[in-house]
């Protein structure tokens, strides 16, 4: 924490095609590493950019939210407009707001939701193709898959669908809400917990695919995580279909109409 600092919280979306990831690395292109190139652009000085949570690499974003510590004269609300201007096109700030010194994007967090798009027509489309799975090589069942997701619900050890290096010392999940349904030929898988696993969605994703086809029973798919069966998890669905969907907090200045439901939905 910076001496006489603001801190200020910020609503990101990003296509996460390019990145990866969220979280800085050496000599990858990530979406923290950008977004503090352009903020220590305008403060001409090093900045450190707090996340709420990391996204893999080809994971997108519609609304992480992340802060920052600054003791310069702009006003936190006006940080949007001026990161988007020196910011790459697959990044955008949607709103910038002042939040308090003890407020912080990752621990003040209460829950975290995502969004999986799986496509299921036998044609492909282009303008779906970098934000979902196009899987059609048989029909995918949403209501076995919500028969599925349905026991998940609670507190539960999911080490069967945690990857490793994980610098998490558990799999201890709160699974606060889980539902799948469909538009059209586009099937959605939505969670929301406290906190995710190091790839715990798409390995989640790639099971109930089987699940959804037909391919391992509902009751199948419960004994896997129940008995940590980690060597029946067997892949995981590809990044491109997974989107950070929104951040929740118990105070939160920005309004939700600029970060609770951003990412369109196909039909």
């Amino acid at each position: 924490m910076l001496e006489n600092s603001e801190r200020v919280a910020l609503v990101i979306q990003y296509v996460g095609t390019k990145f990866h990831g969220w979280q800085r690395q050496p000599n990858r292109r990530t979406v923290q590493e950008e977004i503090e190139k352009a903020i220590a652009d305008v403060l001409k000085q090093p900045a450190t950019l707090i996340g709420a949570g990391r996204t893999d690499t080809g994971v997108h974003a519609a609304a992480q939210v992340a802060h920052f510590d600054q003791t310069s004269a702009i006003p936190a609300h006006r940080w949007a407009t001026v990161l988007n201007s020196r910011l790459p096109e697959d990044i955008l700030i949607r709103a910038s707001a002042k939040v308090s010194q003890t407020w912080h994007a990752r621990f003040s967090a209460i829950w975290r939701r995502y969004r999986y798009i799986i496509y299921t027509d036998k044609c492909p489309n282009l303008f779906v193709k970098p934000f979902s799975w196009h899987y059609y090589r048989c029909p995918v069942q949403e209501s076995l898959i919500q028969a599925a997701l349905t026991p998940l619900i609670g507190k539960h050890h999911l080490a069967a669908f945690h990857r490793a290096n994980s610098a998490r010392t558990h799999s201890w999940v709160d699974v606060q809400e889980a539902k799948c349904y469909r538009q059209g030929a586009y099937v959605y898988l939505e969670i929301q917990a406290n906190a995710f696993l190091y790839g715990m969605v798409r390995l989640l994703v790639g099971m109930l695919v089987e699940v959804g086809t037909g391919a391992r029973s509902p009751a199948s798919f419960t004994d896997i995580w129940v008995n940590e069966k980690r060597e029946d998890v067997k892949y995981a669905a590809p990044a491109k279909g997974l989107c950070l969907l929104r951040v929740g907090y118990p105070e939160f200045p920005i309004s939700p109409d600029l970060w609770y439901d951003t990412q369109p939905v196909f039909h």
